[in-house]
């Protein structure tokens, strides 16, 4: 498979398993999953890939996006460590290394933080294959900041709570009420991506917790979907059922009201200074909970849209970051609506610009059903 069909599977609504590393040489002998309802506890990392060492005894949905991790981190592709088509061999030195750096970062949080992850691969890697030991000399002054964050006297900021800054959000977009009367989207336009090309692009939406996105490719339809209960995606020839985690992510995308019911997903908010974004000032608003990553939330102080979503996925070496950047608001039967977003990861990023949309559509829930799998193929391998 070339490096083009890797960086193409991609979840055009706003999660993605394999565009940073291309790894679809892994999951190009992988295992079809099982249907659903045909699911019992998840495998072991070694149960399902060859030659696991480093990350024996993680569930095996959870290697990839490891991997993924670690090439953000170093900012390398799958080939720097692994040999094509031959996932599982141990004949490059930088894979035997990265067991090593794995064990060695496990070691250091256990012995210093109590085992909390405190320190990742891109603790001292910063996206570079060599960490950087050495103070880097720099033209500008660098910037020297209190333990608050605030220069000394300088009173502490404050920022309105985050309920009423939710609810500002929402009556922005035109209120519950409006939002609530919209029962299906459809939005057809172009996704502009690898190096600036060109593909039609369909988003079909359905409330509460229904999606499927279609970009259409020369070599066939990449779809990503969410039924309301599982998501998958497909490229011609393979179908992937989503993790726990991608799932999670998947869910956010697809829920026609996140507007109205974001306050009730997480268990507290936090409230500060956000980036300016597109010239715009920004209030940012932190949702936490006990068991999910954070949720970061750019909300315009002048109008109180959602300019920005920074959502994580986590892994058992570090959380995987997705961008969505929301412009060109317009409004369609009532409702303020983005015509315009832009996903950003790590290494990839990808523009989707609306066209035409249609609300209160009819749309069939068969629509969303993923595909029967492939026939089975021998097991995958994975460092």
């Amino acid at each position: 498979m070339n490096l083009f069909r890797c960086r193409a599977w991609i979840f055009v609504s706003g999660t993605s398993l394999l565009a940073i590393l291309g790894t679809a040489l892994v999951h190009a002998q992988s295992t079809p999953p099982k249907p659903v309802s045909e699911v019992s506890a998840p495998k072991l990392a070694e149960e399902e890939y060859k030659n696991i060492q480093a990350l024996k005894g993680i569930p095996s949905e959870q290697v990839i996006p490891s991997m993924q991790f670690i090439a953000a981190s170093i900012g390398v592709e799958c080939e720097y460590c692994h040999v094509p088509h031959q996932m599982d061999k141990d004949d490059k030195k930088p894979k035997l290394t990265a067991r090593k750096m794995i064990n060695m970062m496990m070691a250091i949080n256990k012995e210093n933080f109590e085992g909390h992850r405190e320190v990742t691969c891109y603790s001292c890697h910063r996206g570079s294959a060599n960490p950087v030991a050495t103070p880097i000399i720099s033209a500008d002054e660098p910037k020297r900041e209190t333990a608050e964050g605030t220069k000394p006297g300088d009173a502490k900021p404050v920022f309105p709570p985050a309920d009423q800054l939710l609810d500002k959000y929402l009556s922005a977009i035109g209120g519950a009420e409006a939002l609530q009367k919209v029962t299906s989207r459809v939005q057809k336009g172009t996704l502009t991506a690898f190096g600036g090309q060109h593909f039609p692009v369909d988003v079909y939406s359905k409330a509460p917790e229904k999606r499927l996105s279609v970009m259409h490719l020369a070599s066939g339809d990449s779809v990503t979907a969410f039924d309301g209960k599982q998501g998958w995606l497909s490229v011609p020839g393979r179908v992937h059922m989503m993790s726990a985690a991608e799932n999670a992510a998947a869910r956010i995308d697809a829920d026609l009201y996140f507007p109205l019911h974001v306050k009730t997903l997480y268990e507290k908010f936090r409230v500060d200074s956000g980036d300016k974004i597109d010239g715009r000032d920004t209030y940012l608003i932190v949702g936490r909970s006990e068991t999910e990553p954070p949720l970061r939330l750019y909300l315009d102080k002048e109008s109180g849209l959602l300019l920005r979503l920074i959502r994580y996925a986590e892994t058992p070496l570090g959380r995987n970051p997705t961008q969505i950047d929301y412009a060109d608001y317009r409004d369609a039967n009532g409702l303020k609506v983005p015509f315009r977003w832009t996903l950003s990861r790590p290494g990839n990023q990808f523009t989707i610009q609306v066209e035409q949309l249609q609300q209160n559509v009819p749309v069939d829930d068969a629509k969303f059903g993923a595909p029967p799998p492939p026939p089975a193929t021998q097991k995958p391998s994975a460092p």
